[in-house]
């Protein structure tokens, strides 16, 4: 399995831990980034839906952006390097959703404190490293 490649051969310089992306995007909603991280779950094989671990708790919920990908179950827990684009989504908290207000069209320093932010990764593509 070790240097198996899923999508395109991922651009490998400037990669960074799934546990710094949230950081180095900093008030970006929208990056294009190298990592390296650990699969925790194949969530579905087609499209090449997983979830990464980004560190104290977090994941990184990530997908190809060719459908025609599939990648097999037995990646949970090995080690990998994605190319892609990293993005932050923006939950709304229930008060929100009772108030009818939306997140969208906000800036992130509009949004209340206590949304949940999502990291989510479109996959270009992946080279399984361990």
């Amino acid at each position: 399995m070790h240097g198996k490649i899923f999508g395109a051969k991922p651009d490998t310089t400037g990669v960074m831990a799934t546990s710094k992306v949230e950081d180095f995007m900093g008030n970006k909603v929208r990056i294009s980034v190298a990592v390296r991280g650990k699969i925790l779950k194949v969530t579905k094989e087609k499209g090449g839906w997983f979830t990464l671990d980004a560190g104290n708790g977090r994941t990184i919920s990530a997908h190809f952006k060719s459908y025609a990908v599939s990648i097999p179950t037995a990646l949970a827990g090995r080690t990998v390097v994605l190319d892609g684009i990293a993005e932050k989504e923006f939950l709304a908290d229930d008060q929100q959703h009772y108030a009818g207000d939306t997140v969208k069209g906000k800036k992130p320093s509009q949004i209340n404190a206590n949304a949940k932010r999502r990291l989510t990764f479109e996959v270009s593509g992946m080279m399984v490293d361990k």
